[in-house]
């Protein structure tokens, strides 16, 4: 049986902050770790109105506190914006309020645009320095990390699980070289997922970590009761990636009828393709697209994003989606 995850954009609604995206990514956790999700991720996004997770560990906080044992990270923190230092302390501390919960989950884009990227003190050259930040990362979590003469207090000893983010063949790379498991963001860039796959098996080598790969496919899924209302709650995630092909940072929109109305023929060809592998409809529509993509794939685990602006409906699509993979266990 393929598992479940979930990566939460931790989306703020049109008329309202950030505190009820939030409480609506809690409210959420506390939900999914009824219906067998294994883990909730949120992603680090700076000067982005619409999405309330920049301090991530922050929010990694605030739904851990409210939830039981449903493993909760980051998808990802983007290193080339931290000294590794600090994101061990802040994660080594998360390990220790919340012990076998917290991943940590590393990009190597900066995730912003370049007046953001000078805000934060970071050079875009940063990130060249991915794969020596992650294992400096790894040293702090050690065991024997506090005989080191740099600590990062209390990462030591905690061990909290790293994971290689990527949207190219370059994360896959590094994964397989470090032994480490790997999750595909193919929820909004699809194109080279099948060849990232090939390439972290193929390359794969065990670790302390992980004795084999270990590969998560991101997947964006609206289910709904019908076709038809799938496709409507869809049209928020569309508005958004129209916007932001406009750069526009809009937060989230209401559904509409009619999408092509919003959008140009530009925009909606663009918006499509980053969206090609996108799984809209009833909880059969659903089933069949869970289907071939995990036997398309062999992936051990889908990270769902299910952008839906009502949070009683997001909690619905949910909902759908754990009975899908459950209807045939």
């Amino acid at each position: 049986m393929t598992r479940l995850s979930i990566l939460d954009l931790a989306r703020i609604r049109e008329g309202l902050d950030a505190r009820d995206a939030l409480d609506n990514a809690r409210r959420l956790a506390r939900h999914a770790e009824g219906w067998g999700y294994q883990r909730i991720w949120f992603a680090e996004h700076h000067n982005m109105p619409g999405i309330a997770s920049a301090a991530t560990s922050l929010v990694i906080q605030h739904v851990a506190a409210g939830t039981q044992h449903i493993r909760v990270g980051a998808g990802g923190i983007m290193l080339p914006n931290h000294a590794p230092l600090v994101v061990a302390e802040q994660f080594g501390t998360l390990a220790h309020l919340f012990p076998g919960r917290i991943e940590l989950g590393l990009g190597r884009a900066p995730g912003t645009g370049p007046e953001t990227l000078r805000a934060l003190r970071r050079s875009p050259s940063s990130a060249h320095d991915f794969p020596r930040d992650v294992a400096e990362l790894q040293r702090y979590f050690a065991s024997d990390a506090a005989q080191d003469p740099v600590q990062a207090v209390p990462a030591a000893g905690t061990q909290v699980p790293i994971w290689i983010l990527g949207s190219s063949t370059f994360g896959a790379q590094l994964a397989a070289e470090l032994g480490l498991p790997y999750a595909f963001a193919s929820h909004f860039a699809p194109d080279a997922l099948l060849r990232a796959l090939e390439i972290y098996r193929a390359r794969f080598k065990p670790s302390a970590q992980l004795a084999e790969p270990y590969a998560v496919v991101g997947v964006n899924i609206v289910a709904a009761d019908s076709d038809a209302e799938a496709r409507k709650l869809a049209t928020t995630q569309q508005m958004s990636f129209a916007d932001l092909l406009r750069g526009a940072r809009s937060r989230s929109r209401p559904p509409i009828d009619d999408i092509d109305s919003y959008w140009t023929q530009g925009e909606k060809e663009h918006a499509q393709h980053m969206l090609a592998r996108s799984i809209i409809g009833s909880p059969e529509t659903v089933r069949a697209g869970i289907d071939a993509l995990a036997k398309e794939t062999g992936a051990d685990e889908l990270m769902v994003v299910s952008d839906i602006y009502d949070p009683d409906a997001r909690l619905r699509s949910f909902e759908l989606i754990a009975g899908c993979v459950a209807a045939k266990s």
